[in-house]
């Protein structure tokens, strides 16, 4: 939360709280309220789930989802919202192949898997995409609004990539950093997420 704060921008923060046991609730609950929307899940209901009920809040003229770790930078938040406020986008993604992180880190699951996912995106829906499933995804509020969402789990990448592509809109990219956690660290994605990911991509392709 300190480091989205210090991101010299105007901005809403909406922190939605997936029913967590490890501590979360109480903190939150001791921040400056009027400075946040928190929401509390009554239990664990995924990623997609926090963020379809997150979007329900939000009245800004664009909208970053922000996972709670600490893999991506709020710092990077400039240059995702700058071509939608300069007009050139409606959509962008942040990058982790373009400045290079994700390319120094050694070979392992989720490289192998967003390469495939991107390829996937790429090859199903005539795209050029390098990071198909990078976290750092930003919208204008009326495009991600206008999408009905299925999605529970992480399947929101591969979900909203399919139905933004398929109204037509091209994703811009933007590079940004990346600092990776492992399993240790409390990673939670894993490769049975990766199929039903896949899946995803093929069902929307071929369904209206």
């Amino acid at each position: 939360m300190r480091r989205i704060e210090a991101v010299d921008l105007e901005k809403e923060i909406i922190i939605v709280d997936d029913g967590s046991t490890d501590g979360t609730a109480g903190i939150l609950k001791k921040l400056d309220q009027s400075k946040y929307k928190v929401i509390y899940q009554p239990r664990n209901l995924g990623k997609g789930m926090a963020i379809r009920e997150g979007l329900k809040y939000a009245t800004g003229g664009a909208i970053v989802i922000q996972d709670a770790d600490l893999e991506y930078d709020p710092r990077d938040y400039r240059a995702l919202i700058a071509p939608i406020l300069n007009g050139e986008a409606s959509v962008v993604y942040g990058s982790r192949w373009l400045r290079g992180h994700f390319k120094d880190i050694p070979f392992n699951i989720f490289k192998l898997g967003s390469r495939l996912l991107t390829a996937m995106t790429n090859f199903l829906y005539r795209a050029r995409l390098t990071d198909e499933s990078t976290c750092y995804k930003a919208f204008k509020t009326e495009v991600i609004k206008g999408i009905k969402l299925d999605c529970r789990r992480f399947e929101f990448c591969p979900e909203i990539t399919a139905k933004v592509l398929k109204r037509g809109y091209k994703i811009y990219e933007v590079p940004i950093s990346y600092h990776p956690r492992s399993f240790s660290e409390g990673k939670k994605i894993g490769w049975l997420d990766g199929l039903e990911a896949i899946w995803v991509l093929v069902k929307n392709r071929f369904t209206h």
